[in-house]
């Protein structure tokens, strides 16, 4: 069973999520949020497995919740719910920790197939996707990023192997395409893709390619 806390400023929204999940056999809605500041207590809480985080909340909004409640180390995955594919708040709540995106608008099936994929570790965007969204905002992800010849010692950490199954993620390749490209068969693949997440420090998916761009190792697509 996997829990689920709803986080939405609007009752009726909170209500529609809440009669979806609970005629499912597999989730158990337990507890819900108006705000960021009520989603960052009752995470602590609840400790649920799977937030749906609203973005645009009066207070606190669900990226800077997302942020607390992943800084404060919770077993808690983020799923970030957007009104506009690819807007404004994207970058951030990605660079907060959020596990993936979905639309309001989402099918019920995507909504559930979404948590599930969450809750298991996954990302919920599809890694061409992740890449679409990360070209957009590519400019702005790379805050900070290493000056040329500094090695991260998790980059150093890596085997060549690994490195260029790092690089392929952040390339928006699946595990399917990273298999076939580098002679591997698809268990290979996801047993280095665990490894590669686990030395990064990432997440998931989502935020091995974050790394992966911040380290210059995947650069954006420039022919539009």
């Amino acid at each position: 069973m996997i829990t689920v806390l709803i986080v939405d400023d609007q009752p009726l929204q909170r209500l529609g999520f809440r009669m979806l999940l609970e005629n499912n056999e597999d989730t158990d809605v337990v507890g819900e949020a108006g705000n960021g500041t009520e989603a960052v207590r009752r995470a602590e809480q609840l400790h649920p497995d799977v937030i749906l985080m609203d973005v645009r909340m009066p207070g606190m909004d669900g990226i800077e919740a997302t942020r607390r409640i992943v800084a404060a180390g919770d077993r808690s995955r983020v799923l970030v719910l957007t009104t506009f594919d690819l807007d404004e708040y994207a970058h951030a709540a990605l660079r907060a920790g959020a596990s993936g995106f979905l639309l309001k608008d989402a099918r019920p099936e995507e909504l559930l197939a979404g948590i599930r994929a969450v809750a298991d570790g996954d990302a919920v965007i599809a890694p061409a996707l992740t890449r679409r969204l990360l070209d957009r905002f590519a400019g702005q992800l790379a805050a900070s990023p290493l000056q040329p010849g500094r090695t991260d010692p998790r980059l150093a950490s890596l085997t060549d192997r690994e490195r260029e199954i790092l690089v392929a993620i952040g390339s928006g390749w699946t595990n399917r395409e990273i298999a076939e490209r580098l002679v591997l068969s698809e268990s290979t693949v996801k047993t280095h893709v665990g490894r590669v997440l686990a030395k990064v420090g990432a997440r998931d998916r989502v935020q091995a390619v974050i790394f992966a761009y911040d380290h210059g190792l995947t650069r954006p697509n420039t022919g539009g």
